[in-house]
């Protein structure tokens, strides 16, 4: 029975650091109008590089997302005056919260960094993962060198 069927070897394509750092590209992402969590899902999908056919899940295979106009994300309903961003410093009274709204005209970037960074492992590779996404308040941004294509966002 043993010469009956030939052996076919398939391998499993899997990535690794030196191959996943050789083929990253660069997105730009227009956050105007874009609502927080679908716009973060989709960003998230980027730098953890599961578009791309090369995706494994222990290599960041993942790519740079720069995103801009972070001030003019949208929230839906009434959460930018009902979703509040707490913290408490460590000692008793320390509880502090925080409405979106003044949030956003506060620090822009965060709310777009904390929804990413919920979306990503949370690892090691998670953190590194974050690394590669550049946030701008603005329409400005450094990175004209790298040549960055535009990301779309479907709604």
């Amino acid at each position: 029975m043993k010469g009956l069927f030939p052996v076919m070897s398939q391998t499993t394509f899997a990535a690794n650091d030196v191959s996943a750092q050789a083929s990253r590209v660069w997105f730009v992402v227009d956050a105007a109008d874009k609502p927080l969590g679908r716009l973060a899902s989709v960003i998230a999908t980027v730098l953890r590089g599961k578009h791309k056919p090369t995706y494994t899940t222990h290599v960041d295979t993942g790519d740079f997302v720069i995103v801009v106009n972070a001030d003019k994300v949208r929230l839906t309903g009434n959460k930018l005056d009902k979703k509040f961003y707490y913290r408490h410093s460590g000692i008793p009274g320390g509880f502090k919260q925080e409405s979106y709204r003044h949030l956003l005209a506060r620090n822009p970037e965060f709310p777009i960094e904390k929804a990413v960074k919920g979306m990503l492992p949370k690892n090691v590779l998670g953190r590194e993962m974050l690394t590669k996404l550049k946030i701008y308040a603005t329409a400005d941004h450094p990175h004209a060198a790298q040549k960055p294509q535009p990301l779309t966002v479907k709604l």
